[in-house]
């Protein structure tokens, strides 16, 4: 069976079911948001967001007018802060930590507000970071996804040469290619690369990088491969940001037959919005039951789908997607088969088959018949090109291991962030994990210790024993002074 795009609605009704999710705020709903603030002294919000943006003080200047400084305050401590203003689960982080629920009974909008001062910024190209004094060291960044780009910004503030190497077309990774449309569209993440390519970080992207080994056959054939040995002979240090390899296998008969897609592959075609040119089934069914997974069928719904199943091994309790997520797919009118494990697809005269064993201990086996399957079991590691990098070890689930505070591998001269070390979470997490990488970058080449926005956890830290003074200043200025914590401050 070739897939077809059969959906019975046209393009001004698509386009109306990809509308942004969280649509972005007016000056005077902004201005009403802030005001609720009550710039709490401990900022719950800042300390669960895994990048600590000081959330009061760039809500404290969106209050008084100065998105300028709002915006900076962001990008400072996030340099992807316009996508993660749309794609973080605010709900289990920032917004989920807010104690704001008593005039409104529900939290502050931050994402909606860090969307509000980013995108003021990036849509009038003012820029809120600099580059620093070339220092004579080059570094090489596999990966333009978030931990990339957090690494490229805050190295290129310490004035390195950086060059980001990607294999695909558009820079971003995931963030481009692999978010649910209705969440952002790829301008916004390729906008936020082309703010970190003003501070001079220079970007190969259709380029791919080859594992170094002996084997004719194996060296570059192209200007577009580059060998990772002739990468570290041009660089002083290597940083992999390579995220996660193609989707998990099910081993199951029928895996390959035709109208059996990937999630990532589906996902990516619909971020061209050639809405046409997407394969759709009549009766789609998902496999898996992760965040991936309800992007891809609240995305086969918002395309026309007629019937779409999520199929998932396990109960609803156990399901990984965050709650808000579930509860998306189920307004979307997405229907659940829980505790059925795919046995086999079958293939005939009217479709797809996908045959199931029920987990439940009755062992019944059941058949859902179908147009289109799509997986979404998770992605592999990249083992195969990391296992060939010289003194890079892996742990043993094929993730990089690191020095967590410096985000150095056991090769002292390659660093590691994001996806391939924490093994798949979100974009928030990888950029925090480029910025300690940068710090950890800049003290093994120059030896000196900086300590970006945002690298701790903020505020409540005892100093010598003592807790740190809390002044009215507290919501513009670092609650702990650096040269109290030993290291220089920047930013």
């Amino acid at each position: 069976m070739s897939l077809i795009h059969d959906s019975p609605l046209n393009i001004e009704q698509i386009e109306r079911n990809f509308r942004d999710i969280a649509p972005a705020l007016n000056e005077a709903e902004a201005v009403l948001e802030s005001n609720r603030c009550i710039y709490c002294y401990d900022a719950p919000c800042t300390r669960a967001c895994p990048t600590h943006i000081d959330v009061p003080s760039f809500i404290k200047k969106i209050a008084s007018g100065n998105l300028l400084g709002s915006a900076r305050v962001i990008f400072d401590a996030n340099p992807i802060g316009a996508t993660c203003a749309r794609v973080c689960p605010v709900e289990v982080l920032c917004e989920g930590a807010c104690v704001e629920k008593t005039l409104m009974d529900k939290p502050i909008e931050i994402g909606r507000l860090q969307r509000y001062a980013t995108d003021f910024v990036m849509q009038n190209e003012r820029g809120v970071l600099t580059a620093g004094t070339p220092n004579g060291k080059s570094v090489g960044i596999i990966g333009s996804g978030p931990a990339g780009l957090s690494c490229a910004a805050y190295l290129a503030r310490l004035g390195y040469a950086i060059t980001i190497y990607d294999k695909k077309p558009l820079p971003g990774g995931l963030d481009t290619y692999g978010m649910a449309e209705y969440k952002m569209s790829q301008i916004v993440s390729v906008d936020e690369a082309r703010q970190i390519e003003r501070l001079g970080v220079k970007f190969r992207l259709n380029t791919e990088i080859i594992s170094n080994t002996k084997t004719e056959d194996r060296k570059p054939k192209t200007e577009n491969q580059v060998s990772f040995e002739d990468l570290q002979s041009r660089h002083d240090a290597i940083f992999l940001a390579i995220g996660l390899g193609a989707t998990n296998k099910l081993n199951i008969e029928g895996e390959n037959l035709n109208g059996v897609i990937d999630a990532l592959d589906f996902i990516e075609r619909i971020k061209t919005r050639d809405w046409k040119s997407i394969p759709l089934g009549r009766i789609v069914a998902i496999i898996g039951a992760g965040n991936t997974a309800v992007d891809a069928v609240t995305q086969a719904k918002r395309l026309g789908a007629e019937r779409v199943f999520m199929v998932y091994r396990k109960t609803a309790k156990e399901m990984p997607a965050y709650e808000y997520e579930y509860e998306l797919a189920k307004k979307d009118g997405v229907e659940f088969v829980w505790q059925a494990a795919p046995i086999a697809i079958l293939s005939g005269e009217n479709g797809l088959s996908l045959r199931c064993e029920k987990t439940d201990g009755s062992n019944q086996v059941i058949e859902i018949a179908c147009d289109m399957i799509i997986k979404a079991i998770g992605q592999q590691k990249q083992h195969s090109f990391l296992s060939q990098i010289p003194d890079v070890r892996l742990d043993e689930k094929g993730r990089i291991i690191v020095n967590t505070e410096t985000m150095q591998t056991t090769n002292p001269r390659i660093f590691a962030g994001g996806d391939c070390v924490n093994g798949g979470r979100e974009a928030v997490d990888a950029a925090q994990t480029g910025k300690l990488a940068a710090q950890g970058i800049h003290f093994n080449l120059m030896g000196e210790q900086v300590e970006f926005a945002g690298a701790k956890i903020p505020f409540i830290e005892k100093i010598h024993g003592e807790m740190p003074a809390i002044t009215p200043a507290a919501f513009d200025e670092p609650a702990i002074p650096a040269e109290d914590l030993g290291v220089k401050s920047y930013g």
